[in-house]
């Protein structure tokens, strides 16, 4: 993934038709190029930002069906991410696990509620079941949450799910789809349509970092842009209304020693309806979410006061150590694209989870809403209509059984790095196992561009430990400098910018 070569084949092949040209380089989009490219249709994707820098790098890290949604009464969306889960897990073992969680009982009416509905959920799962749901007696729910408040305990409900890494699971789908053919770009933004017959036929493009233009000609567009899909839409047609209500989830990273063991914590009900989390995660531990209404869409959204305090208080009422605003690492704050309906009263809560498709006049194809365990299914579902809207060759999706990333591969260039310089083994930070080694490859072959890039996504410092993030960034942008062949003034600004950044997700 060499990102200069791909910007000159761009400037050099502008004459030449794509397939499909996908704007969005979150889960969605990546997918929808992994699915096209594999179909063998000749697909381009550009992200105006770092590929997986919204949303798609902010989740509470699972690959679950939704056990809330199954309280609500959507089977049909529960069954379809079971389903999904199930795939990921197969086609991503690298970067995905089956988690043991647990949700304590406080009254054997509690208890036997709680089990029956996760039975169901096992039974949903049908094949791809990751364990079955077992009752926990009050000592056996101490002994795996050896954190919890023993008070009024009635005992536990264990069942299973996924989790994963989400950033670093875009960074596979990116390096897989561009083996399969597909050229993508990030820090490449859309920025106007031209259109034959109200048809869109060409797709201008600025590169950010450069400010250089292009202009690509295409049979269809797919809208992939998660929270800021109205902004593309509007692009097309400049009196489209709203589309997406973003609601805004934050997540706090406390140390492991505040949820000792391996298993997770799910609270079922919270004063607004939500469950919560404590999830181990990257040997820290993930408290979260919230589910918070907000009028636009921001690149990097900022936790509200009242959101650090809900989750704060809702997990201290169940652990036996008091967690403080000084005990956070690193609070990261993420937007989910609720497709907007009447009668939801204001609350996104009431939202709901399904993906959208949709077909505009142009024959932009926008699809959005939906979770991360479902991003296959959506990216199918959009790259199917893709080929209708273009009148493509017809060809099967193959995705379902399709292996992602490389990691043999990127294992052994990572020995190779090592082996030519010896330094290059070396941890980041004391605290981290991530290497310098790490570093080279992914500016090398997975198109870091920045200090963010490297210390947010490539490798995921930044959202474990905002402040030996912070400290990281001087030596982070020396070495990346010395890759890219930078100069000083790039060094300084990098270092200006990821401070800056680093502190919004630090709480002191």
């Amino acid at each position: 993934m060499d990102r200069d070569d791909l910007l000159s084949r761009l400037q050099h092949t502008q004459n030449d038709r794509w397939d499909i040209v996908i704007i969005g380089g979150g889960a969605t989009g990546l997918g929808a190029a992994l699915d096209a490219a594999s179909r063998g249709y000749k697909t381009l994707l550009v992200e105006q930002y770092d590929f997986a820098k919204g949303t798609s790098s902010r989740s509470t890290k699972l690959v679950h069906g939704g056990v809330r949604y199954l309280q609500q009464g959507n089977i049909k969306l529960v069954r379809e991410a079971l389903r999904e889960r199930g795939y990921l897990l197969r086609n991503a073992p690298h970067l995905t696990s089956v988690q043991a969680f647990i949700v304590p009982a406080f009254s054997w009416w509690e208890k036997t509620y709680y089990a029956v509905g996760l039975k169901i959920y096992d039974l949903l799962s049908g094949k791809l079941s990751l364990g079955k749901t077992k009752l926990l007696s009050k000592q056996e729910t101490k002994e795996r949450l050896p954190a919890i408040q023993a008070k009024d305990l009635s005992g536990g409900i264990l069942y299973y799910d996924g989790q994963f890494d989400d950033s670093r699971l875009c960074t596979d789908l990116a390096v897989t789809a561009m083996r399969y053919g597909a050229s993508l770009v990030n820090y490449c933004k859309a920025i106007g349509f031209e259109k034959e017959n109200g048809k869109i036929t060409r797709v201008q493009l600025e590169d950010v970092m450069t400010g250089s233009r292009y202009t690509v000609s295409t049979r269809v567009v797919i809208n992939a842009t998660g929270v800021f899909t109205d902004s593309l839409l509007q692009l097309d047609d400049a009196l489209r209304e709203n589309l997406v209500a973003p609601s805004q989830g934050i997540h706090l990273v406390v140390d492991k020693h505040f949820f000792p063991g391996n298993d997770a914590m799910m609270i079922p009900k919270t004063d607004d309806g939500r469950v919560l989390f404590a999830v181990p995660w990257h040997g820290e531990v993930v408290l979260g979410t919230t589910d918070t209404p907000v009028e636009t869409a921001e690149i990097e959204p900022r936790p509200l006061e009242e959101e650090i305090a809900f989750i704060l208080k809702h997990i201290n009422q169940y652990g036996t150590q008091t967690i403080t605003r000084g005990d956070v690492k690193s609070v990261f704050v993420g937007l989910r694209p609720l497709v907007k309906a009447k009668g939801s009263g204001g609350s996104t809560a009431l939202l709901s989870r399904d993906h959208t498709l949709m077909i505009a006049a142009s024959g932009l194809i926008t699809v959005t809403g939906g979770k991360w365990t479902t991003y296959r299914k959506m990216a199918e579902d959009a790259v199917n209509n893709a080929i209708f809207v273009a009148r493509l060759a017809q060809r099967e999706c193959i995705t379902r059984d399709l292996k992602i990333g490389d990691p043999d591969g990127r294992e052994q260039a990572i020995a190779r790095i090592i082996s030519e310089d010896a330094g290059m083994g070396a941890k980041l930070h004391p605290e981290q196992p991530y290497t310098w080694a790490e570093l080279r490859y992914a500016i090398r072959f997975e198109m870091a561009q920045t200090v963010e890039d490297l210390l947010a996504r490539r490798t995921r410092i930044l959202f474990l430990d905002a402040a030996a993030a912070k400290a990281l960034a001087p030596q982070v942008a020396a070495f990346m400098a010395g890759e890219l062949n930078k100069e000083e003034t790039w060094i300084q600004a990098q270092v200006i910018q990821f401070t800056e950044l680093a502190q919004q997700y630090l709480l002191v």
